[in-house]
């Protein structure tokens, strides 16, 4: 700790970086009775706080590292870091990227002078490259986070925070992709004042932190979610991972639907709009108060970084309210006759609707597909059980992820005639989710890779502006075929889950059975 202490008071920082403010929450702090703390290192020059730990490692070099220049690998904000520092410092910088990083950072970075190169499809795929570069070219690397100088110049957050406030806060939320930024906040926080709790905060699909500190030894994961591409990191450092093994108290974890609803709340009282990875510590700050029912504790929330694609904001937007409890995503079923749609919407009350589907179908029941604006949980329950008190069936389906993604945006309908029967010559219909990195060619990739013979009764994609593409596609192929199918799969290489049974699309897509 005491070395910690000593590096983080002698970092060099300032020549390029800047005390960013501790900003009260008002709105949030009034919604969840606590006082909320934003530290707003999004409004640092390179809009994150990475350009602390980027700039204090290289002003360790001596004149012949700088001759021969610098690399790194990122996803973006590090390299913006790696790139100011360089052209303050009068040194060539070479970062490599992966292919999936938005465009606002791959043309931040080259603005600012350095050499880009995409490689890899993750983080720790263009981590490879340049360490391979770093070697033949005599580079100094400079790691995003597993360093001690860079942990050392991401600890003078600690120390501005404790600055800044007037009384200790009870807790300190701190994003987590490979530790640096927690581990100098929290090597510098408790060396004073001890009692401060610091919880970690990570995506529930790239919880690497979580898993390693739960298994006392560093876990390599096998794939990380793109959504919150800042953190998108299979495996933590070893210097971070001792630190917060000393220092860490909990670690949190939070989905992209909370994630989105942390950017708004963030807009909401600042009027800025935070990357994924930026809200994450908010995103676990409002998790925690919820699960645990903290209430009137000061509590401090890290914002830090802002370098988010504006195309991406469709998405946010989407799904903020899903991720706030405050819509539902219902289906309905309701008899076909005169009256029945009245009578539907009657009980909604004063409720707006975000989304309302209805096509007149064969038969005695016709299924809605709708969405509905609603206070939260409890007033999602309560009218699901008023629908079921009116004797109208009634499925949530605000955590299904079919639904969300992709049956909101699709024009409903039923295939006709096909026999879901156990000969081998009947033709069956199957619904397959896909996720895969969202670059480009990836989706011919996917088109290409199909089977000629098979028949594709559905395929929904839509672009939002993620890191990360997504398909559904309804295949029709016969019994015999499934093992192909099955090769398929596992030859294409892309996350997927079978919807074939998912009741949203039972109710919606499913084939008419002969």
């Amino acid at each position: 700790m005491d070395d910690y202490l000593q590096k983080i008071l002698r970092a060099r920082v300032y020549d390029v970086a800047e005390e960013t403010p501790l900003e009260l929450a008002k709105n949030l702090s009034r919604r969840l009775s606590n006082q909320i703390w934003l530290k707003r290192e999004d409004l640092q020059p390179v809009f994150s706080f990475k350009l602390r730990g980027a700039y204090n490692r290289m002003a360790q070099l001596n004149k012949e590292e700088i001759k021969k220049g610098v690399i790194a690998s990122s996803a973006g904000n590090h390299a913006q870091g790696v790139a100011l520092s360089a052209s303050r410092l009068g040194c060539k910088a070479l970062i490599v990227m992966p292919v999936t990083t938005p465009e606002v950072k791959i043309r931040a970075v080259k603005n600012l002078g350095a050499e880009v190169v995409l490689s890899g499809e993750s983080y720790d795929e263009c981590y490879e490259e340049a360490l391979r570069i770093s070697k033949s070219q005599e580079m100094t690397f400079i790691h995003p986070f597993d360093d001690p100088e860079v942990i050392a110049g991401q600890g003078t957050i600690g120390l501005e925070i404790l600055r800044q406030i007037k009384d200790p806060p009870d807790a300190i939320y701190v994003a987590v992709g490979g530790g640096g930024l927690i581990s100098g906040i929290s090597a510098y926080v408790k060396s004073l004042w001890p009692k401060v709790e610091i919880i970690g905060v990570e995506p529930d699909d790239s919880a690497a932190m979580s898993k390693s500190l739960k298994a006392g030894k560093r876990i390599e994961l096998s794939t990380v979610g793109l959504f919150a591409d800042g953190v998108a990191v299979r495996k933590v450092g070893e210097n971070t991972f001792d630190i917060c093994q000393k220092y860490v108290d909990r670690m949190v974890s939070v989905c992209t639907d909370e994630v989105c609803a942390a950017i708004k709340d963030v807009f909401e009282d600042t009027r800025s709009i935070l990357e994924p990875a930026g809200a994450l510590a908010i995103a676990g700050l409002k998790a925690d108060v919820a699960n645990r029912g903290i209430n009137g504790k000061n509590l401090v929330a890290v914002a830090c970084g802002a370098n988010i694609n504006f195309d991406r904001l469709r998405f946010v937007a989407e799904r903020a309210e899903i991720g706030e409890e405050r819509e539902a995503m219902l289906a309905v079923e309701i008899a076909e006759k005169a009256g029945s749609l009245k009578n539907l919407c009657e009980l909604l009350g004063d409720r707006s609707l975000t989304e309302f589907s209805y096509r007149m179908a064969e038969g005695a029941k016709a299924h809605i597909f709708m969405g509905v604006q609603v206070k939260d949980i409890k007033d999602r329950i309560s009218l699901i059980n008023r629908f079921k008190k009116s004797n109208i069936n009634c499925l949530d389906l605000s955590a299904n992820e079919l639904a969300k993604m992709h049956l909101r945006h699709m024009v409903g309908g039923r295939l006709p005639g096909l026999a879901n029967k156990n000969n081998e010559d009947e033709i069956q219909e199957m619904l397959y989710r896909f996720e895969f990195p969202e670059r480009p060619g990836a989706l011919m990739k996917f088109v290409n890779a199909l089977r000629p013979d098979w028949s594709i009764s559905i395929f929904h994609y839509r672009n939002h502006g993620a890191d990360v593409g997504r398909i559904v596609v309804g295949v029709l192929v016969k019994e015999k075929e499934i093992t192909a199918w099955r090769k398929f799969l596992d030859e294409i290489g892309y996350p997927s889950w079978n919807e074939s049974n998912n009741p949203a699309y039972q109710l919606f897509l499913g084939a008419q059975i002969a």
